[in-house]
């Protein structure tokens, strides 16, 4: 008698569709990707890994494991609030209700009432008038550089934009400011020197072919020493006399002045001070998703507004739910870990310590992100040893620390407190401890 073929019983293909369990994940997989996944775990089987009757059951776990997308999660404790490599500021509870009720049909260009077109981003930019009631109005876009690059292309194309040979900045991943705003059309016009522009080079530089003034913040560094700057009221009245637009890109995104930032400008104040525009980020200290921000005078805001290349750079609506959320919360987990409590923090960390036998030493956080820098964030850290640090990255979930001076540390300042015993779990798997 002829032995039946084991291979025979695996399960058919719309066997297996066909399963509640594989029913239930096809509106979160989608057809394809659980396809895929059933050749994967018939294959297996062929090959001897699993036995037939072995194969619904697998299927099922291999599906409720699988992500939709390829970004892991990561809990932060390198003690970097604002870490680019991360997806810079984490969002909070209302932002993140507000992406997933926009993530539907919603009315970002629709008046309900009458059932006509409306303006895209009204409501956000009402909320942002209304944090920042220096501003006469407000314009958001998908980015910081894409902010200076319709500035600049909307008031300068063809024109020139004056900055200080100090203020030509290099921003992440190479991007060089001057490349970018050459980018535009417009000419740089260089004045000063690297580290000591005076008003009188400004004014000398002012003429005809003048588009805009443009001060940036110096945000991922610092120039000590023998220095100087002119400043934005020093500024507003040389350009005011000619007519000038003045352009303070901050970059930080900070709307209002924060006693632990103290040396980080706010775009209320530089408003105040003579900005006819203030740029800012959105993923920043603001600690939205990413978005441009600008600020400022009302018919500098409708020319930007009405440019075409404002179509080219215009938010999307879950940028524009996450951000309204996030200006009207005026607060977020961004602000949570600057103004953390060092006693809490002490004593959080010290738990951890004691948890799986390791010490705690002082630690000073950093804001990130081109915020504050060289201002410290007093703390704690909990020091492991540095092989630790890649079985940390590695886990679930993965587990970002700062190795420095042969040690890993893990840093709770931006760690949710809730997510405290998750820490503890990937700490002891990293250890080779069990749970």
């Amino acid at each position: 008698m002829t032995q039946l073929d084991p291979r025979r019983l695996i399960p058919r293909t719309d066997q297996l569709l066909a399963l509640p369990a594989v029913q239930e994940q096809r509106e979160r997989l989608g057809d394809k990707a659980i396809r895929v996944t059933i050749r994967e775990i018939q294959e297996r089987a062929r090959h001897g890994a699993l036995g037939p009757d072995q194969v619904p059951e697998a299927l099922e776990h291999a599906l409720a494991a699988q992500a939709t997308t390829s970004l892991r999660p990561v809990l932060n404790a390198t003690g970097v609030v604002v870490h680019t490599n991360l997806g810079r500021a984490p969002l909070g509870a209302g932002a993140v209700a507000a992406l997933v009720a926009a993530s539907g049909y919603v009315d970002v260009e629709l008046d309900l009432p009458t059932g006509t077109r409306s303006k895209r981003g009204v409501a956000v930019r009402e909320a942002l008038r209304t944090a920042c009631p220096a501003a006469e109005d407000a314009l958001v876009v998908n980015n910081g550089a894409a902010a200076l690059v319709l500035a600049t292309t909307a008031l300068a194309a063809g024109k020139d934009v004056i900055i200080s040979r100090g203020e030509l900045i290099e921003i992440g991943a190479g991007f060089r400011l001057p490349d970018l705003i050459a980018s535009t059309g417009a000419r740089l016009r260089e004045v000063g020197s690297t580290n000591r522009t005076h008003l009188h080079d400004y004014e000398a530089a002012l003429g005809p072919e003048t588009g805009c003034v443009l001060k940036v913040h110096q945000s991922n560094f610092r120039v000590e020493g023998f220095t100087a700057a002119a400043s934005l009221a020093e500024l507003r009245v040389l350009t005011a006399n000619r007519q000038v637009p003045l352009i303070a890109d901050l970059g930080s995104g900070l709307l209002e002045p924060d006693p632990v930032l103290h040396v980080e400008p706010d775009a209320a104040t530089s408003l105040t001070e003579g900005a006819d525009l203030v740029i800012a980020s959105g993923d920043k200290l603001l600690g939205g998703p990413q978005a441009g921000i600008l600020l400022g005078r009302a018919d500098l805001i409708t020319t930007l507004a009405r440019h075409p290349l404002a179509r080219a750079v215009r938010a999307d609506k879950l940028t524009l739910a996450a951000l309204e959320a996030t200006v009207r919360a005026g607060s977020s987990p961004v602000t949570a870990a600057l103004h953390a409590d060092s006693d809490r923090l002490h004593t959080r960390a010290q738990r951890l310590a004691e948890a799986v036998g390791a010490s705690v030493v002082a630690h000073d956080g950093r804001v990130g992100g081109g915020g504050a820098p060289g201002v410290p964030l007093p703390g704690w850290a909990v020091r492991l040893p540095e092989s630790a640090a890649a079985l940390l990255r590695a886990g679930r979930p993965a587990v970002l620390p700062r190795v420095h001076d042969g040690a890993c540390l893990l840093d709770l300042r931006c760690i949710p407190e809730a997510d405290d015993d998750r820490l503890l779990v990937a700490v002891r798997a990293a250890l080779g401890e069990q749970p």
